[in-house]
């Protein structure tokens, strides 16, 4: 295993992201259609928070007791932004930060994604998926 491989050999590079204006139906459709977990919010260029899967599901009641019943979950959804349920202070990485140090990071935080930005910009996303994969690709 190479102790100093950066981040950017595992990490997502076509990153998909909200706006802070998008509702939270838009991201749990994108969630869902790139059967994904985490999605960065952005203002503009500049990342401002995450939001995952999990942050729906505590709002969506809809989801323990009707998948299918699209105006339970639309009510609830109007009922917050993205900014009222997105995690705030979004700890960042940049694409030479080692994988090592990514999963210190992942580890010591209980996060499960990182945004990867490189000169404030957001060029990728990695996981606690990505991290796996790599460790058996390991061996």
């Amino acid at each position: 295993m190479k102790k100093r491989t950066p981040v950017s050999a595992i990490m997502t590079k076509n990153v998909i992201a909200v706006n802070k204006t998008d509702d939270l139906e838009t991201a749990e459709r994108l969630i869902k259609q790139n059967n994904i977990r985490h999605i960065p919010v952005v203002s503009g260029e500049v990342i401002i928070g995450m939001l995952s899967y999990t942050d729906l599901l505590r709002i969506s009641f809809a989801e323990a007791t009707n998948e299918y019943d699209n105006e339970i979950e639309t009510v609830i959804y109007n009922m917050f932004t993205i900014d009222q349920v997105m995690t705030k202070n979004v700890m960042t990485v940049n694409s030479e930060t080692t994988i090592k140090e990514v999963a210190e990071i992942l580890a010591k935080h209980e996060f499960h994604a990182l945004p990867v930005l490189e000169n404030g910009e957001l060029v990728g996303i990695v996981t606690t998926t990505d991290l796996i994969n790599y460790l058996i690709d390991q061996f």
